[in-house]
Formats: C-alpha cells, sequence, structure tokens
C-alpha cells in the first residue's frame, strides 16, 4: 500500500515537473520571438539621430528580453507618435 501511494506522489511530481518544463519553453521562445522582433524593429526603423538607434540595439542586444521589453514600453511609443505628426 506504501509503495502505491508512494508511486502516485512520484507521479503527480513527474507530471508537475513536465508542466514547469512545458510553461518555461513557451515563456522562452515568447521572449526569443520579442526580442527578436524589437531588435529587428529598431535597427530598421528607428532614426539615426545622433547614436538614439545605437544605444537602443546596445540595450536591446545585451539586456535580452528585459531590454526588448523597455523598448516596447518606452520608446516605440514614442516613435510611432513621433511618425503620426
Amino acid at each position: 500500500m506504501e509503495e502505491e501511494a508512494a508511486v502516485l506522489v512520484a507521479g503527480g511530481f513527474t507530471c508537475f515537473y513536465c508542466l514547469f518544463i512545458v510553461c518555461a519553453v513557451v515563456v522562452g521562445l515568447g521572449a526569443t520571438a520579442l526580442w527578436i522582433w524589437m531588435l529587428v524593429d529598431c535597427a530598421t526603423k528607428e532614426k539615426e539621430e545622433g547614436n538614439t538607434k545605437l544605444v537602443w540595439v546596445l540595450i536591446i542586444l545585451f539586456a535580452q528580453g528585459i531590454g526588448a521589453l523597455i523598448y516596447l514600453i518606452v520608446r516605440r511609443p514614442q516613435r510611432l507618435k513621433e511618425l503620426g505628426q
């Protein structure tokens, strides 16, 4: 009886571990896609005024997911607003 309970507990942990791995892979792929999208967006559409483009590309490149998220939240809306005017 104790062996059956141990197998059930181990099976539950294995299922949880597999779910954790799948979630980590999905989040990782999403972050990588965001990183590539923001890097390409910045490199192709950012104005070449001063060093702004170079600085943003370096931030996105070296800060990876966090840098891409900062660019998406801070700079991209400003750039889109500038293009609209």
